[in-house]
C-alpha cells in the first residue's frame, strides 16, 4: 500500500522542518544570526493514465489523467540573510552592521571567513579580534597607551593616544558583499566561508556603494522572529501528526483486507 511509504515521507520532512525550526529557536540570542527555513518538493508521480494520451482511435485525448504522487522530499534549507535588529551595548569593541556587507575574518590556516556577529575583542597584540582569537581584517593594531578608540560609520578605526590632541586612523574594516548570500556554507562559530553558489566575494568598505555602514557600541541580533517559529512549529507538529494517522488509517485497512482472507 503505497500510502504507507508516502506518509512516511511526510513524517520524515516534517521531523527535519522541525529540527531546522528548533536550530532557530535556540540561536534567537546568537549575535548575528541569520535563521532558515526548510524547503520541500513532491517527488516522481506514478501515472496509471498518462495525461495527453490517445483514448481513442478518432485521436480523442486524455484531458487529465491519472497520476499518483509518491510523496515528498527536502530542496534545501534556505538562510534568510534579512536584517536583525539592532541594540546598543555601550561596549567600544561591538560593532554592528547597518545595511549590506559581511566582516572579514583571518583564520589560522590563512584562509578568509565572513561574519555578520561583531562582538569583538582585544588580543595581547593590540590587534582587533573575534571570541576565538581570529584577526578582523583591516581593523588595525590598537596602540597600548590609546586612551580612546572610536570607529566610525565608515568602519575607520581612531585611536587617541595621551601624547596627541588629535585622533590618529590605525585601520579600517574589510567587508565583503556576495551575490548569493545565501549560498555562504556555515561553519559554526557564526562564521561563513564562500562557495561556488554564493559567488566571489565582492571587497569594500562601510558606506561606499553597495556596503552598509557599522555602529560602534552596537550588535545586530539575531534575525529570528520568536512568534513565528512557535507557529511555524506547531505547523509542524500537526503535520507530522496528520501523517502518522495516514499511516495508521492505511494500516487498518490492510489488516481488514486480511481478515478478509
Amino acid at each position: 500500500m503505497q500510502a504507507l511509504r508516502t506518509a512516511a515521507t511526510g513524517m520524515a520532512a516534517q521531523q527535519l522542518n522541525v529540527e531546522v525550526i528548533s536550530n532557530n529557536i535556540a540561536n534567537m540570542n546568537t549575535v548575528g544570526f541569520k535563521k532558515q527555513r526548510a524547503e520541500f518538493q513532491d517527488l516522481l508521480y506514478q501515472s496509471q493514465r498518462r495525461v495527453g494520451a490517445a483514448s481513442s482511435d478518432s485521436n480523442t485525448i486524455v484531458p487529465t489523467g491519472i497520476q499518483i504522487g509518491l510523496g515528498v522530499k527536502t530542496a534545501a534549507v534556505y538562510r534568510i540573510t534579512e536584517q536583525g535588529n539592532l541594540t546598543t551595548t555601550g561596549n567600544t569593541l561591538d560593532v554592528a552592521m547597518q545595511g549590506k556587507g559581511w566582516f572579514t575574518i583571518e583564520l589560522p590556516s590563512g584562509e578568509t571567513a565572513y561574519s555578520r556577529a561583531g562582538s569583538f575583542q582585544l588580543n595581547a597584540d593590540g590587534k582587533i579580534v573575534t571570541a576565538d582569537g581570529y584577526t578582523v581584517k583591516g581593523a588595525g593594531t590598537i596602540p597600548k597607551d590609546a586612551v580612546d578608540v572610536t570607529i566610525n560609520t565608515n568602519g575607520e578605526v581612531m585611536v587617541k593616544q595621551p601624547s596627541q590632541t588629535a585622533v590618529q586612523k590605525v585601520g579600517q574594516f574589510e567587508l565583503a558583499t556576495f551575490a548569493n548570500e545565501a549560498g555562504l556554507q556555515a561553519t559554526g562559530d557564526n562564521l561563513f566561508q564562500q562557495t561556488a553558489a554564493s559567488g566571489d566575494a565582492v571587497t569594500g568598505t562601510a558606506g561606499k556603494s553597495g556596503f552598509g555602514t557599522t555602529l560602534q557600541g552596537f550588535l545586530e541580533t539575531s534575525n529570528v522572529n520568536t512568534v513565528q517559529e512557535i507557529t511555524n512549529l506547531i505547523t509542524a507538529q500537526r503535520a507530522y501528526e496528520m501523517n502518522s494517522k495516514v499511516i495508521q488509517a492505511s494500516d487498518e485497512m490492510l489488516n481488514s483486507l486480511n481478515q478478509l482472507h
